[in-house]
């Protein structure tokens, strides 16, 4: 098995577990709505911790999310260039849009590590027992599998987005 195959093999694997963590967030979200919805309009006793759970859990599904968007090819370029180049050019394409996915990643690690920490010391309100660093721990969670994400793309290039663009 080469290096690019055990990488690819990791990458799947993560990409899989991080995907299989942002559907758990987001059937976490659907159900606490449920609840809070019950509680609210047929037992006219509102939950308010439900939706501060709501919003994080939301947070973790999109940052948990983002590692497939990009290990499809999801990523900021330019398709009208892209179709028209050659396929050199394409690689060039390539690279560049990786290499400014993974600067714009760099920096939502940086802030988003620095935010967490910052947030050590503050309270959720509705969950006083709660601290913002776990809200804030999925911007670098979720930085870390979309490296991987990204140079699996660069890697081993899916274009599903030109395939399904309209």
């Amino acid at each position: 098995m080469t290096i690019k195959n055990r990488f690819l093999a990791l990458e799947r694997w993560t990409t899989r577990l991080s995907m299989g963590a942002a559907c758990a967030m987001m059937a976490l979200a659907a159900s606490l709505g449920m609840f809070q919805i019950i509680t609210r309009f047929v037992l006219e006793r509102p939950a308010e911790w439900t939706e501060v759970l709501i919003r994080f859990s939301l947070i973790w599904m999109v940052f948990m999310g983002i590692p497939m968007a990009f290990r499809q090819g999801a990523m900021v370029s330019v398709d009208v260039l892209y179709r028209w180049s050659p396929p050199k050019l394409k690689r060039v394409l390539d690279w560049v849009v990786s290499l400014a996915a993974l600067l714009l990643i760099t920096i939502v690690i940086w802030w988003g590590w620095d935010y967490a920490n910052r947030g050590k010391v503050q309270t959720v309100t509705g969950l006083e027992d709660m601290s913002m660093f776990w809200a804030y721990l999925a911007m670098p969670v979720g930085g870390v599998f979309s490296i991987l994400g990204i140079l699996g793309n660069l890697v081993d290039p899916q274009r599903l987005e030109l395939e399904t663009a309209q």
